[in-house]
């Protein structure tokens, strides 16, 4: 058995992987979405799919720092803590974390993280540069969920090296019928993030000093990513990508380096999970056309123009022009999507579209 459950989480990202046997099946949680999320969408589906049947998750992936991924993970471990410290059973039990700290990916020297706690005291600076206070408050939950871990004894990165890598990771892991390949980031990924934070802060900390809305704004616009764990999942013969909001070409270097790439430099999915919700920054055509799928998974509500109309218009040329019919699961209807089905007519483009209910927390994309 191998199923995708993708949980309502708004702008962010929030997924259940379910594996084993329908007698015996296990769970992997990826992210866990931006505030409101586990007490809206994701604690009742651990209600009515977990518990029922394991009770357990065997692994839980923060695919990076971001509040849009981490704070469901924070509000989960928090109520687990509070059960145990008030003596309550346990919502779930869960047996391993994988979790890589902004300090120990990108800010190993300690010199990033100050610079932009102080940039983000500025008068202003929260509200006027909200991609800047999300990456940095995202490092802060990131330092809290591992404190968590710790009071709450879950394994952190057990039996890999910290931070994981594609180099680190070297082998797949296995888990009952699932195995996980780790294919981002690099090590170079890493250190070329690294260094675009500190050229950032080198560029605009001196113009931000001045309280310029203006500045402050157009620096926020181009803020670096953070990092993500990226994982190929199989079992029975079908395989899952999961991309956190890594960029395309940081993607395709990892499934080179693990040699998931034919001759021809591409590779066919299951499932893509598409990068940072449909992010144009984030994604080319040349992607969707090496890395293709049966169906494709985006997590977004519109935030931030997500998921773009250009990332939408080069997946569905591109799938035409290979003569592919795919599916793409959307967690939420946006103005792009809008646009895309006036645009690119589904019947001229032979794609399909399917929106989580609104009344509904999550919905299986992928089971066998």
């Amino acid at each position: 058995m191998f199923c995708l459950h993708v949980i309502q989480a708004e702008f962010g990202d929030c997924l259940l992987l379910e594996y084993g046997t329908a007698a015996n099946p296990h769970f992997i949680l990826i992210d866990g979405g931006p505030p409101t999320i586990f007490a809206d969408h994701l604690r009742k589906v651990l209600e009515t799919v977990v518990v029922p049947q394991s009770g357990k998750l065997e692994l839980v992936i923060l695919s990076h720092v971001d509040n849009d991924h981490i704070v469901g993970l924070v509000d989960l471990f928090t109520e687990l803590q509070s059960q145990q410290v008030n003596a309550q059973p346990a919502l779930i039990s869960i047996d391993g974390l994988w979790h890589n700290s902004f300090s120990k990916a990108i800010d190993p020297n300690g010199m990033i993280q100050p610079r932009l706690q102080t940039l983000l005291g500025i008068a202003g600076m929260q509200s006027t540069m909200d991609a800047t206070a999300v990456a940095v408050n995202g490092i802060a939950e990131g330092n809290k969920l591992r404190q968590l871990s710790l009071l709450l004894h879950i394994p952190l990165n057990a039996n890999l090296a910290d931070p994981i890598t594609v180099e680190t990771a070297n082998a797949p892991v296995n888990f009952d019928n699932v195995r996980l390949t780790v294919v981002g980031p690099t090590k170079a990924n890493l250190d070329a993030l690294r260094q675009e934070w500190e050229d950032w802060l080198d560029e605009h900390e001196e113009d931000i000093g001045t309280g310029s809305m203006n500045l402050m704004a157009n620096a926020d616009q181009s803020v670096p990513n953070l990092s993500s764990i990226c994982v190929v999942a199989e079992a029975d013969g079908r395989r899952i990508l999961l991309t956190g909001d890594a960029r395309s070409d940081h993607v395709l270097a990892g499934l080179d380096s693990k040699a998931f790439l034919n001759d021809a430099g591409s590779v066919h999915f299951d499932v893509l999970k598409l990068p940072h919700h449909g992010s144009d920054r984030n994604m080319t055509k040349t992607f969707f056309k090496k890395v293709t799928a049966d169906q494709y998974v985006i997590s977004a509500n519109g935030k931030y123009g997500n998921p773009d109309l250009a990332t939408l218009i080069w997946l569905v040329e591109a799938a035409k022009e290979q003569s592919r019919t795919p599916e793409i699961f959307l967690t939420n209807q946006t103005p792009s999507t809008g646009k895309l089905l006036t645009e690119y007519p589904p019947a001229d483009y032979g794609y399909s579209l399917r929106f989580l209910p609104s009344d509904e927390s999550s919905f299986e994309v992928f089971r066998v």
